[in-house]
């Protein structure tokens, strides 16, 4: 009976640790296997991102870009009441400088204004920031903006028959516009069709392609206006008394505007590493805000609960060897909001022109290039 509890000891002690040990072995190699499978799948995510069809886009063959811009920013709001009353203002265009320093999809820059480059901490200044992301499958704008004071009056309609020339081109500063927003649009053709060749230089467009452009997107609208600084303006600069309408008489309003596209995007290669393209998005867009008013008047001509046209056009033109490239492109944004009682519809764009170089040639590309001179030798 001893040496059976001793042959039962002895294999307890034994065999049970070995399978136990084989147990987590198991469970280890489940474990990286899972971990591993999970990797290679986000991998396969992000290279679906700039998967293409390379007999049409030439890929990016350097690690870093360099780059140098200019940025030419232009801004235009109007404001229409329900008696036809109209005010457009707009600020001076602004002119900004910078370089910017790219590593493949991240690139990050900074310009300044020409003509105000001291450090300004008034809260009126501008703050703006603008953000793409383009790939091959899909892009991200981001969109925000602190426009300033500095606005003047452009065109201004008070009635028939009064004379508002006094007006025209006088500084205004009682009006701040607030934009934050992001578009997502998913590009349907991306194997042929290349955006990041037209805006982000990584890529070069090797045959001329289209392709149709789904996006969605949200913007938060803010508007603060001082019906009773433009009022004042309107006393000391007419001769003839003119009140506002009450449409124009309030003081801040906040708009949200959810919207769906669908546009179309063409990039036409019309010479050997010369690239124009062109795209436009009309979006429709349902829009629900709230407003402050004037204590005299109520907000329920201010219920912006409807629907609206905007659009996002885009164009660009780029020369680009892989080595250096250069070119200039524009995007413009266009939003609109209509009531019976008010309307106002916002224009904002930048037009750029920029010249950069690549370098820290692949690995890929540096065997390929010193294969071929294996091959001129031979």
């Amino acid at each position: 009976m001893r040496i059976v509890r001793f042959i039962l000891f002895v294999s307890v002690t034994t065999i049970l640790p070995s399978l136990i040990s084989a147990q987590e072995k198991t469970d280890s190699v489940k474990h990286k296997s899972f971990i591993k499978g999970l990797a290679h799948t986000a991998i396969n995510v992000i290279k679906a991102f700039n998967d293409y069809d390379t007999s049409y886009i030439e890929p990016q063959h350097y690690n870093y870009a360099l780059m140098f811009q200019n940025t030419l920013n232009y801004e235009r709001y109007e404001l229409n009441s329900k008696s036809g009353q109209s005010i457009v203002l707009s600020p001076n265009l602004t002119n900004k400088i910078g370089p910017y320093f790219g590593w493949r999809w991240i690139f990050l820059g900074y310009t300044f204004d020409v003509k105000n480059i001291s450090i300004n901490t008034n809260n009126s200044v501008k703050k703006e920031f603008e953000f793409s992301l383009y790939s091959s499958l899909f892009g991200i704008d981001f969109v925000y903006r602190r426009t300033g004071s500095d606005y003047k009056i452009r065109e201004i309609y008070l009635g028939e028959n009064i004379n508002t020339n006094n007006l025209i081109n006088m500084k205004f500063n009682g009006i701040n516009v607030g934009i934050t927003g992001i578009n997502i649009y998913y590009i349907f053709n991306h194997y042929k069709f290349s955006y990041p060749a037209a805006f982000s230089q990584s890529t070069c467009q090797k045959k001329s392609a289209g392709s149709i452009i789904c996006g969605i997107s949200y913007t938060k609208h803010t508007i603060s206006f001082d019906h009773k600084n433009l009022q004042t303006m309107i006393n000391s600069k007419l001769s003839s008394t003119v009140k506002l309408d009450s449409g124009l008489m309030f003081n801040k309003i906040q708009y949200m505007d959810v919207s769906v596209s669908l546009g179309y995007a063409y990039n036409c290669v019309f010479a050997r590493n010369w690239l124009l393209s062109a795209s436009l998005s009309p979006a429709l867009a349902y829009k629900y805000s709230a407003g402050n008013l004037d204590e005299k008047y109520s907000g329920k001509e201010f219920s912006f609960r409807n629907f609206n046209f905007d659009l996002i056009g885009r164009v660009g033109v780029v020369w680009n060897n892989t080595r250096w490239y250069g070119g200039m492109s524009a995007i413009l944004h266009s939003y609109n909001y209509n009531k019976s009682q008010f309307s106002t519809s916002n224009l904002f764009g930048s037009v750029n022109v920029y010249f950069g170089v690549n370098f820290d040639l692949k690995k890929i590309y540096k065997k390929t290039a010193e294969q071929r001179k294996k091959y001129v030798r031979n």
